[in-house]
């Protein structure tokens, strides 16, 4: 089963989420582009019930970096 962050950039990005993994990060993925990174914020921030800072969102250049940082935050994923 696909992980719920996975998934959410699967569908943000459209891209099949066995495509996708830590390391995935917007140098070599075309989707993930500047609208799409505002759209994922949107998404990670009310699947999870956070706030992400300007500092936090300007940190997360990859899926694992975004992994981490909700796990800061005390998301459970």
């Amino acid at each position: 089963m696909t992980d719920k962050l996975i998934q959410i950039f699967a569908d943000e990005l459209m891209l099949d989420p066995t495509d996708l993994n830590d390391d995935t990060n917007p140098d070599n993925t075309e989707e993930w582009d500047s609208l799409a990174a505002m759209r994922l914020v949107a998404a990670i921030e009310g699947a999870f019930d956070v706030r992400l800072s300007t500092a936090e969102i300007m940190k997360m250049r990859s899926i694992g970096i975004v992994r981490t940082v909700l796990a800061e935050k005390g998301v459970t994923l």
